[in-house]
């Protein structure tokens, strides 16, 4: 079978390079005000379309779960299904800043196993830095994975491990005290040495408060507009979550619709024998058909 081949030389000059993203490119954004992009991906295919578009900042986040693996959450994915999509991501990117997502369990037991965990994401899957969620008790865990040479983005607000204590996926920091808990959550962060908050679902306001206060970029995800940047599952951008999507998702793009319309046209062609033409296929010379059906006649339909 024969696939297209995304390492083609034509392929590989398709688009024009962009400079390499680093945490300092992002704080440069953040007190420049331009605005930070980011995307998830979770694949070589797409992470090369995403970066090749001149995306900053690839999350290979823990949703792949749900949208690659048909999870109802995050929480059962694994550290070796997490390390192998890092992987394939890192692969394709050139430009952006590759940032793996700690799946639940991976630093929920101790420091020590999570600064182990976040070192393999480093070494062996060519992560840039890990994205863990919470604060309160994973304050000594970035500290000790700054000391580690290990760059860390904070996850506040609506932060689906939590899913459960939360008591389902709800706007979080409705009220004044809880606006002022994910303050004090991201100076903590950004204390121990973060270099990048997200802020995930949450009123405008209160992202606009934390985002103001903090010297590092914060990262929205239906968090408003007045964060340094934004970020939606790549899945969602395109419709091919097959969820209806959350009120913070605006879709670019029908992926489903358009795979589709392939594979149907595709089951058509097949079931009629339009597919593949006689220019679709390869054929014997003249002299190789002939002795070949002398030696055993190709039996002609009725």
């Amino acid at each position: 079978m024969s696939v297209t081949n995304f390492c083609s030389a034509d392929a590989q000059t398709a688009s024009a390079p962009h400079a390499k993203v680093t945490f300092q490119t992002l704080q440069e954004k953040k007190q420049n005000s331009k605005p930070i992009t980011a995307l998830t991906a979770y694949d070589y295919a797409t992470a090369r379309l995403v970066d090749e578009a001149g995306i900053d900042l690839i999350l290979v986040g823990d949703s792949l779960a749900q949208v690659v693996l048909g999870y109802d959450t995050t929480l059962p994915v694994t550290m070796e299904e997490m390390l192998h999509h890092t992987r394939a991501v890192r692969r394709a990117v050139k430009h952006a800043i590759v940032v793996a997502d700690m799946p639940y369990g991976s630093y929920h037991v101790s420091v020590q196993e999570g600064v182990a965990n976040a070192a393999r994401f480093m070494k062996e899957a060519g992560a840039e830095a890990v994205k863990i969620e919470g604060v309160i008790k994973r304050v000594e865990l970035v500290e000790r994975l700054v000391d580690a040479e290990i760059p860390v983005v904070g996850h506040l607000g609506l932060t689906p491990q939590s899913v459960h204590r939360m008591g389902g996926y709800k706007v979080q920091g409705k009220s004044t005290a809880a606006a002022d808990t994910l303050l004090k959550d991201a100076l903590a962060l950004e204390e121990a040495g973060a270099v990048a908050i997200v802020l995930e679902g949450m009123p405008r306001e209160v992202a606009q408060y934390i985002t103001h206060r903090l010297n590092i970029p914060t990262i929205g995800i239906g968090a408003g507009p007045d964060c340094d940047g934004q970020i939606l599952v790549f899945h969602d951008l395109v419709n091919l979550s097959f969820a209806k999507p959350a009120k913070f998702v605006r879709q670019y793009g029908d992926a489903a619709g358009l795979f589709r319309t392939a594979i149907d046209g595709y089951l058509h062609d097949v079931e009629k024998r339009e597919f593949p033409s006689e220019n679709e296929s390869y054929h014997l010379t003249k002299e190789a058909r002939a002795a070949l059906e002398s030696a055993s006649p190709i039996r002609r339909k009725a």
